[in-house]
């Protein structure tokens, strides 16, 4: 059986986590990126071919000019739109087009769940720098963003206006949203559906760095949230149409009312996917791959739920070069199973962007409790060092 999976730079979801899935099930994959090299760097053995995969009439040409489809799928947030269309097209199962646009188009989003009564969120959308009579303090962000990108938070109408042409320099020809800041503590919700049956896999508690930003600093695992956050967190969903394959939803709760930020259509990102994978002790990647080759998902994942885990990002606070930083690291200690992945090289010189691009690198621990988890974590933080010089 043949998977078309449409990729822009490699990620690790890709790599450690899909293509081996891939191979588990005995699936001949083909990779249509508009970054080929990159991706033949990494894994020479798959089969990677260019085409302009933001296209979806280049992805439809690109397949039907190769070997016959048996499923079309990608884990890029950009790209799932265009996924979803060459799915239709050749009749093969996918997520509904429309769920994926409302999904990456955040000023649709908002619409849509508000004409379906079951959220309604100031917002407008700016192509120009302008100072708006709006419900500050606001957030400001790309209509199509994702990664915490230029996205900050306004304390008022200069405010906005210098930082919206800030973001629309950088940005040429992008389209912003401008919302009404949603308090409360930040939460995700990870599910996974074929379209009849949909599994809710628990979801994380997001520490976030101090405003004007919102880079995500740690996660928590949260088994289950209360039944009436999901069954808030599901409805909304249900409005946008979502419901095939993975998401990746996060809302905030105050004072029990739950209210979605952005839903990701598709498995969680920065390591969190490899670490649910461990965690839940489930085929989690198999699971996601088999829905888009038309597979039922069982009405019971057999997911464990007695573990506790937590990730870190360790991030640079200054602009400079990485002169010291630790290795990769696999390690057990007092029954928790620590991973640590650099994200940048030692000798790269990078400015500092107040977004997740500062990551240095990354933490996943898996462990039977949350106190012996944290612990454990913080020694082995506590122990290492990043060392940036101008």
């Amino acid at each position: 059986m043949r998977l078309y999976l449409l990729a822009l730079n490699p990620t690790d979801a890709v790599t450690e986590g899909f293509l081996p899935a891939a191979a588990r099930l005995g699936l001949d994959v083909t990779v249509l990126t508009d970054q080929p090299d990159a991706h033949r760097r990494i894994y020479p053995e798959t089969e990677v071919l260019e085409c302009d995969v933001r296209d979806f009439r280049a992805v439809i040409t690109r397949i039907s000019t190769h070997h016959r489809p048996d499923a079309v799928f990608t884990n890029s947030d950009h790209l799932q739109t265009q996924a979803a269309l060459a799915a239709a097209y050749f009749d093969l199962p996918g997520k509904d087009w429309r769920a994926t646009l409302r999904c990456k188009d955040k000023a649709e989003m908002r619409r849509r769940l508000s004409a379906a009564g079951v959220d309604t969120v100031w917002s407008a959308e700016l192509t120009e720098p302008a100072a708006l009579d709006a419900p500050y303090p606001c957030v400001v962000k790309p209509r199509e963003g994702v990664a915490s990108e230029d996205v900050v938070l306004v304390d008022g109408p200069e405010d906005l206006m210098t930082r919206s042409k800030e973001i629309l320099e950088r940005r040429p020809g992008s389209v912003l949203v401008v919302e009404e800041y949603l308090p409360g503590e930040l939460f995700t919700l990870e599910t996974l559906g074929d379209g009849n049956v949909r599994h809710v896999l628990g979801g994380f508690h997001t520490e976030l760095s101090p405003p004007p930003y919102f880079i995500e600093e740690r996660l928590t695992f949260v088994p289950a949230h209360p039944e009436p956050v999901v069954e808030q967190v599901l409805a909304q969903l249900d409005a946008l149409g979502v419901g095939f394959g993975a998401c990746h939803t996060e809302f905030v709760v105050h004072e029990g009312r739950a209210r979605i930020i952005e839903v990701n259509y598709r498995a969680i990102g920065d390591q969190c996917d490899l670490l649910l994978a461990r965690l839940l002790r489930i085929p989690l990647f198999e699971h996601i791959l088999r829905t888009h080759l038309g597979e039922p998902l069982p009405a019971d994942l057999g997911a464990r739920r007695d573990g506790a885990a937590r990730l870190e990002y360790p991030c640079a606070d200054r602009a400079g070069t990485l002169v010291d930083a630790p290795r990769s690291t696999d390690l057990d200690v007092d029954g928790v199973r620590l991973t640590y992945r650099p994200l940048r090289s030692v000798g790269e010189r990078h400015e500092l962007y107040m977004t997740n691009r500062d990551y240095l690198g990354v933490l996943r621990a898996t462990g039977p409790d949350q106190r012996t988890v944290d612990r454990v974590v913080a020694e082995f933080l506590a122990e290492r060092q990043w060392e940036i010089q101008p």
